[in-house]
């Protein structure tokens, strides 16, 4: 059963009986459905490729599902990352999903042809698939490369800004705390910050000169305060830093790691202000490239599913290899009735669907594993689906 989530591309050989097609089936829908719109189906030129060896072709025929997988999860990625970027902004989204500056929509029922001078069709199947696969891997990677330099950047930007709005367990110290608050070249003593939860402030006042020897009495003292900590200060001889160290984790202190300097306040506002610019750019520049491989993904994806149009085609009806193509949006709540529209319409088509009258091989000419290839086609049509990846 085709999804209701997807756009269907459906080919039958082009003949007198493929006459009018469009306009029969649009009649045919408008009638069924007050609400389906015109808009909602348009008709391709399937291009005739060089056929090959029936062998190639079923080979081709059980690859392409795979790659087809592959091919929509890279565009999904995609869509992906311009959500991350945007906010998840549906409006802001519809503005970048854009296939050749249209809608997908647009794109798929109306614009869609061939690129003949990317894919052109001298090409054989096997080398045109071997193109669409190394262009969308190229793609695949230049995203992968791009998006990682980007997590890096907003990575350090947003550390970089937890030092600055985070409580006195992370943030960085350097506008809280004044030359005033520290023992100046000393050669024995040194000022440490402890960072003590709200909730252990007399526990440290009481404790702190017995957690470790030479430790000043009645040197500790208040810097700076948030809802979660308080940040003292505490003087003690350099030889007890590491015993005094570990008896503050064992007690959830938290000696802050930080060395007075001067210059330390303008130094972290320089990083965090070049952190911030260089996240801005790269995030301008995924954006463009998501954009723009946006487009050109999903291109790719649409030409392999052609290529795999005709193949099944080839495999279904045989030759000439000549074949007409539409694409129709379903609407959600009339899957089935479209779908029993499109079996009545292409009715005419069941004995070639099976092989009968074909030019082609028949299903009696075709044995093993071809044949059980063939046995799995449900429709007298050929079906695609595009999956709304965007939605």
């Amino acid at each position: 059963m085709p999804s209701d989530q997807s756009t269907w591309l459906i080919a039958v050989p082009q003949d007198g009986d493929s006459e009018g097609l469009l306009q029969d089936i649009g009649t045919k829908l408008s009638q069924q459905s007050k609400t389906f719109s015109r808009s909602s189906i348009g008709q391709w030129s399937i291009p005739s490729f060089k056929t090959g060896t029936l062998d190639s072709l079923v080979s081709l025929s059980e690859e392409l599902p795979k790659q087809e997988a592959v091919f929509t999860a890279v565009v999904a990625k995609i869509v992906d990352t311009l959500r991350n970027l945007l906010n998840n902004d549906p409006s802001k989204l519809s503005q970048h999903i854009l296939v050749n500056e249209v809608p997908v929509d647009d794109y798929l029922l109306r614009e869609w042809k061939w690129n003949e001078g990317r894919y052109g069709t001298q090409r054989g199947l096997r080398d045109m698939v071997d193109v669409l696969v190394k262009e969308l891997n190229s793609i695949d990677n230049v995203m992968k490369a791009k998006l990682n330099s980007y997590n890096l950047a907003k990575g350090s930007l947003v550390q970089l800004q937890r030092k600055k709005t985070g409580n006195l367990s992370v943030r960085s110290l350097a506008d809280v705390v004044a030359k005033e608050n520290f023992i100046q070249d000393s050669e024995h003593l040194q000022t440490l910050l402890v960072a003590v939860p709200k909730n252990l402030t007399k526990e440290w006042t009481s404790s702190y000169e017995r957690l470790a020897p030479m430790v000043v009495p009645r040197s500790t003292s208040a810097v700076a305060s948030d809802e979660d900590y308080t940040l003292f200060s505490v003087i003690l001889f350099k030889k007890s830093h590491d015993t005094f160290v570990t008896q503050c984790r064992e007690r959830k202190y938290i000696v802050r790691d930080f060395q007075f300097s001067n210059d330390q306040l303008s130094r972290e506002r320089e990083e965090l202000d070049m952190a911030d610019t260089t996240e801005k750019e790269l995030w301008t520049e995924l954006l463009r490239l998501s954009r723009t491989n946006f487009s050109e993904a999903f291109q790719i994806l649409v030409h392999l599913k052609v290529v795999r149009l005709f193949i099944e085609s080839v495999l279904r009806y045989g030759l000439p290899a000549n074949y007409i193509g539409l694409a129709i949006k379903p609407e959600s709540k009339g899957t089935k009735r479209t779908l029993s529209l499109l079996q009545q319409h292409f009715s005419y088509l069941s004995p070639r669907s099976k092989g009968a009258g074909s030019t082609g091989p028949t299903t009696e000419e075709v044995s093993g594993e071809y044949q059980s290839l063939l046995d799995q086609e449900f429709f007298d049509f050929v079906l695609s689906e595009v999956p709304w990846i965007v939605n």
